[in-house]
């Protein structure tokens, strides 16, 4: 797929197939997120990489009763909360393949590089046929330390980014951008 192309039309997908995703085409996904740029070429991500739709339904309910119990009042006036709080609604949206990018310590950018990585991620399962869809409700429950010792992330890495991945049941909608807002350009002639 060529580049442009892919950026302009890669969207969340909330809806997966029951095709299976295999740990070849995840392992090619991690080689893809690893290419990204890194301050001082630090490299300062891991992944944590998780598959099967029970494991991820019973992580779904753990992670929305975390969020609800610990989520700012205002949360609570979302329109979607009774969603979170239904058993029937899976934050995983229903994916055989979760992959939560980790920051490992750094002393410059690992959470922002990580952000690339992610970006990169997603770009490479786009153009592989997948869907994938971030899913940052998850993020405070993947770093609480009891959470962190039992899937086996090291406890001095930071969980910045779950992302699901699969096959898209059906192509996702495109969703309109708004153009880019511009404050400034200062430009020499």
């Amino acid at each position: 797929m060529e580049l442009l192309k892919a950026i302009y039309s890669r969207r969340s997908t909330r809806h997966f197939s029951d095709a299976e995703v295999t740990g070849a085409v995840v392992e090619e996904l991690l080689r893809a997120a690893a290419q990204a740029p890194s301050a001082l070429n630090l490299q300062p991500w891991a992944f944590a990489v998780f598959h099967g739709r029970e494991r991820l339904r019973a992580y779904s309910e753990r992670a929305k009763e975390h969020l609800l119990a610990t989520s700012d009042p205002s949360f609570g006036l979302d329109p979607r909360i009774d969603r979170y709080a239904s058993s029937a609604v899976n934050i995983f949206h229903d994916a055989d393949v979760l992959i939560v990018i980790c920051a490992k310590p750094g002393r410059l950018a690992p959470v922002q590089d990580c952000f690339l990585a992610a970006q990169n991620l997603m770009l490479a399962a786009h153009g592989m046929g997948l869907g994938t869809c971030p899913i940052g409700f998850a993020r405070p429950w993947f770093n609480r330390p009891d959470v962190m010792e039992e899937v086996k992330i090291p406890s001095h890495y930071t969980p910045v980014l779950p992302i699901v991945v699969g096959y898209p049941a059906a192509p996702p909608p495109a969703v309109p951008r708004n153009p880019p807002e511009i404050v400034c350009w200062h430009w020499d002639d």
